[in-house]
């Protein structure tokens, strides 16, 4: 049995795709899986690191800061089609999976052209334009929320969730350890920030305009990821303090999301489902300027459900760290939120989604 899955950018593509893969060799030990990313992109790097085989595309996105760069992208997105083609007329796989990514759609549009099985996994609330064309020939398409509907053919979804790490689960049995390792006090609430590997702008800037209010909180204590963009930065003297712990990755997101009592964080699509599946109480400041704006529809769709606040990106300097410490000393509002996360987490979003693939392939029956 062969498969490809396709797709990347960012981890929030990336690690769903490899969890994908690893549920499918869980139960098909023989299955030969290729990825197919975009040249460049970090999954090039972090599924080899995985233990699978990658190849790339030759393909970029509209770069929207700087029009001479763009130049070369018709070249670029012709030249990514016919590698695709390539790929899949001469790997023949059983069916191709996409996972959002530039290089997921000249991957699912050739294989749909030549006739192989396609499943696309949408991970936001908001699907983006080139999900909505592939859905049209796609088999199946599993999402991540409800009322996908207006986007694909209601007959081809199946609502699976987003795959996760399966480290995220039993947070409380990992509380003594996680407090350890990062040096925190059991007797103080954990407030832990993150922006995801680069950092975000916007809430690194809140700490820095915030960051007095943080350290006068006694009785409460801080993890900070601040991001690659933030080394050189935040981590000087003027930002160290007893009750903060600030760091430009955390090694061990599971330990992070176990020490943590609240999180303030972005709202990509796998760090909710984290969220969800970690029942984490969490203030949510969604990235303004993401295709589709998905984020803001994410964090609004948690919101509706009580499973979360959000806070606009615009407000986040003047809001974000009052409301997120007031949170934090909210065991009412808290419990409320898990209430509502329980309700809406699917923690075998992997099993469910490999089921449908291999509904499409004969010899997996």
């Amino acid at each position: 049995m062969k498969v490809i899955i396709s797709g990347g950018g960012t981890g929030g593509h990336i690690f769903p795709a490899i969890a994908i893969a690893q549920e499918i060799l869980s139960r098909k030990k023989d299955t030969k899986i290729l990825f197919v990313g975009a040249n460049g992109k970090m999954e090039m790097e972090k599924v080899p690191a995985a233990g699978f085989t990658i190849t790339g595309l030759d393909i970029a996105g509209f770069n929207r800061s700087s029009f001479l760069k763009n130049i070369g992208l018709p070249y670029k997105v012709l030249k990514s089609f016919f590698q695709a083609y390539k790929i899949n007329a001469s790997y023949k796989p059983d069916v191709v999976i996409g996972v959002g990514g530039y290089a997921s759609w000249p991957t699912l549009y050739t294989a749909n052209w030549i006739g192989i099985p396609t499943l696309i996994q949408e991970q936001n609330s908001f699907a983006g334009k080139s999900n909505i064309h592939l859905g049209k020939k796609a088999r199946k398409i599993c999402v991540a929320y409800e009322g996908m509907d207006k986007f694909f053919a209601k007959d081809k979804i199946i609502l699976t969730g987003n795959p996760v790490r399966k480290d995220l689960v039993n947070m409380d049995a990992k509380k003594p350890e996680a407090i350890s390792y990062f040096g925190l006090d059991a007797n103080k609430k954990t407030i832990l920030i993150m922006g995801g590997s680069l950092g975000s702008k916007t809430i690194n800037e809140t700490v820095d305009a915030n960051l007095t209010l943080m350290k006068e909180q006694k009785d409460v204590q801080w993890i900070w990821q601040f991001g690659k963009q933030g080394i050189g930065v935040y981590d000087t003297p003027d930002y160290a303090s007893p009750n903060i712990r600030s760091m430009p990755f955390i090694e061990r997101a599971d330990l992070a999301f176990a020490a943590a009592d609240v999180i303030l964080c972005r709202a990509g699509a796998l760090t909710i489902s984290e969220l969800l599946i970690a029942q984490k109480p969490a203030i949510l400041v969604p990235a303004p300027y993401v295709a589709e704006d998905h984020q803001r529809h994410n964090a609004l769709s948690l919101e509706i459900k009580g499973a979360a606040m959000m806070i606009p990106d615009s407000e986040s300097k003047s809001k974000a760290i009052q409301q997120i410490i007031s949170l934090v000393r909210d065991d009412l509002k808290q419990s409320q939120m898990k209430s509502a996360q329980v309700a809406l987490a699917r923690p075998d979003a992997a099993k469910c989604i490999v089921d449908e693939i291999f509904k499409l392939i004969p010899q997996a029956a």
